[in-house]
């Protein structure tokens, strides 16, 4: 089916379900890009939190997504910030009603239903963004043009930590937390970001052997996890995460060791540049260090310009950076990963179904 003509006369139309934690990220987006884009309705199904969202906005507020789909509030696009296993059912009504989709990580908890949600948009003629805009990161950014420019040689070895604080009462908050059918645990709710770091950055991935663990908080899922990887083009990879760092937040990196370059982004979310080292000198050295930047939350600066891309994809003027096969790559791994703990064995990718 052809996609929808470019949207070129007026600003992009966006409607966002679920107004929990993240949706203040993408409210504020979305008015950074006021004149391209709009918010038009916000949506959730308790009472306090569309009210909140509605007196922030001051937009129409629905309690149900069937709701907001049958109203008149002509939205192009429909933002998923609800709990990643509610994804799959609303993209596909979502595609149905002939808006576009754009979902927040992980774009679903199984990877069945991530497929159906990819081809649902597909059948539809609408597109299906994934939210992955920690690969906007300026630190982040840097280190993919190392990459490109052929800096680091041949990759050895690239290890991702994740050492979070997530307390019993963050679980206790949202009884959707921690649950299988609804969110995962570490590994695929707050480490889906750095998953797809390492996978975009030096992948893709060949095979997975990882452990889980439930050591502290009461919830089904894992709140400690241990990946190794084997990479596509010989090098190793590791992934290390755990909610249950003391006291507070610790650390979300990423370290790639080269045969001519060795690169360390820390700080608590990738935001900054700890180690910059190469064989060679290169003109982008020098700006390295402002690169990196201060941040009160995990969750960077980077949605505003992920905004930036899909609103420049459907007025016809670039392609969309992270689409529906994009995020499925990421939860591809995640998948392998929780089946390698289940069955205590390497799991080879692409999965087999």
């Amino acid at each position: 089916m052809r996609l929808p003509d470019p949207i070129l006369d007026r600003p992009i139309r966006f409607a966002l379900v679920g107004c929990g934690r993240i949706s203040k990220n993408h409210i504020e987006a979305i008015q950074a890009h006021a004149g391209r884009a709009e918010l038009v309705a916000v949506c959730d199904d308790k009472p306090e939190s569309l009210a909140a969202a509605m007196a922030t906005t001051g937009v129409a507020g629905f309690a149900s997504l069937d709701a907001l789909l049958a109203s008149d509030c002509a939205a192009d696009v429909v933002v998923l910030a609800t709990p990643s296993g509610l994804h799959p059912q609303q993209a596909c009504a979502v595609a149905a009603a002939g808006l576009h989709v754009l979902s927040e990580k992980p774009m679903a908890t199984k990877f069945d239903e991530g497929m159906a949600m990819v081809r649902a948009c597909r059948d539809a003629g609408v597109k299906l963004f994934v939210v992955k805009q920690n690969r906007l990161n300026a630190t982040v950014q840097r280190v993919k043009q190392a990459i490109e420019q052929g800096r680091f040689g041949r990759i050895y070895l690239s290890t991702v930590n994740v050492f979070w604080s997530r307390p019993q009462s963050y679980y206790d908050a949202a009884p959707w937390r921690g649950r299988w059918d609804l969110d995962g645990g570490a590994f695929m709710n707050q480490a889906s970001h750095y998953v797809d770091l390492l996978d975009w950055l030096v992948g893709p991935v060949d095979s997975v052997h990882a452990y889980t663990a439930t050591l502290a908080r009461d919830i089904e899922a894992e709140d400690t996890g241990v990946m190794s990887v084997r990479l596509r083009h010989g090098g190793l990879g590791s992934i290390n995460v755990t909610m249950l760092t003391f006291p507070q937040n610790l650390e979300g990196s990423i370290t790639i060791l080269g045969e001519k370059g060795s690169v360390k982004i820390g700080g608590t979310a990738v935001n900054k540049i700890e180690h910059w080292q190469f064989a060679e000198p290169h003109p982008d050295d020098a700006a390295v260090q402002t690169a990196s930047y201060d941040t009160g939350s995990v969750y960077g600066f980077g949605h505003p310009l992920y905004y930036d891309n899909v609103i420049k994809t459907l007025r016809g003027e670039a392609s969309a950076q992270v689409d529906g096969y994009e995020g499925l790559r990421s939860l591809e791994i995640l998948i392998a990963a929780y089946r390698s703990a289940r069955d205590g064995q390497r799991v080879g990718l692409p999965l087999v179904f």
